[in-house]
Formats: structure tokens, C-alpha cells, sequence
């Protein structure tokens, strides 16, 4: 992003600061990847995977819930791949994973497997929102 003083010349001096600071407010709020259960039993599972995206609200991180928001305007059975593709974009912009829930499902591990590829750390959750050990 390029920063121009009054007379609208580059000013990297304070293109520097706002990176800084972006920096540190990013720091302040990391954003966190929320990885939970969304086909068996739709209701249930958008159910919980709001809850947990407010239980990292209320732990002081900005949740990423794709799978709550991709499904109102693509089609799991035409788009996955390209939802897939673009769920692994999102995680990279993110500082950790969270795995909620008492199973791994498939979609769940193709995303825990893209974390530990990026060198993510992954955390593990129950349904309650007290964290576990998994495997």
C-alpha cells in the first residue's frame, strides 16, 4: 500500500507506520480459522458452528467460518472444488486453526491437513468448547 504526504509524494515513512500498526491491531485480534462439521445434519451443525465462532469472539480472536458463508451463494455438489480451493486461501490469512467437535469428518481433516501443511497450529475443541486432546 503506498502512502503520499500532503503534496502527494511517496511517503514511506509513514506507509511503514501503518504497516506497524496494522501489524499490532492484527496481533490484538488474530483472526482464527473455525473448522466444525456443516453436511450431516445442517441445522445442528450452522447451529454449532456459530456458537463456536462466538466463543472465539468472546476469547478476543476474529472466527472465519467459511462454511457458514459460502453456502448461501454456491452449491455444494457444483462448487466444492472450487469452495475447497477457496477455504485454503482463507486459511492462510489466518493465525490458527480450531477443530470443533467429537469426530473429524472428511472436509474437516482436507482442511487440518492444508493447516499442518502451512505450518498452522491446529487446536482441538468439543462441542462444548473445552479444549481436548486429539489422536
Amino acid at each position: 500500500m503506498q502512502h503520499f504526504n500532503e503534496s502527494h509524494y511517496p511517503d514511506p515513512t509513514a506507509g511503514a507506520a501503518m504497516r506497524t500498526l496494522e501489524r499490532e491491531m492484527n496481533a490484538a485480534f488474530p483472526i482464527i480459522y473455525i473448522c466444525s462439521a456443516y453436511r450431516n445434519n445442517l441445522r445442528v451443525n450452522i447451529m454449532r458452528a456459530r456458537e463456536y465462532c462466538r466463543f472465539a469472539v468472546r476469547r478476543g480472536c476474529i472466527p472465519l467460518a467459511p462454511h457458514l458463508l459460502f453456502p448461501q451463494f454456491m452449491s455444494e455438489e457444483q462448487d466444492r472444488a472450487l469452495a475447497i480451493h477457496m477455504n485454503f486461501v482463507l486459511l492462510r490469512k489466518c493465525r490458527e486453526l480450531w477443530a470443533f467437535g467429537t469426530e473429524i469428518t472428511e472436509g474437516m481433516e482436507e482442511e487440518i491437513a492444508k493447516a499442518r501443511s502451512l505450518c498452522i497450529p491446529i487446536r482441538y475443541f468439543n462441542t462444548k468448547c473445552e479444549e481436548v486432546v486429539w489422536g
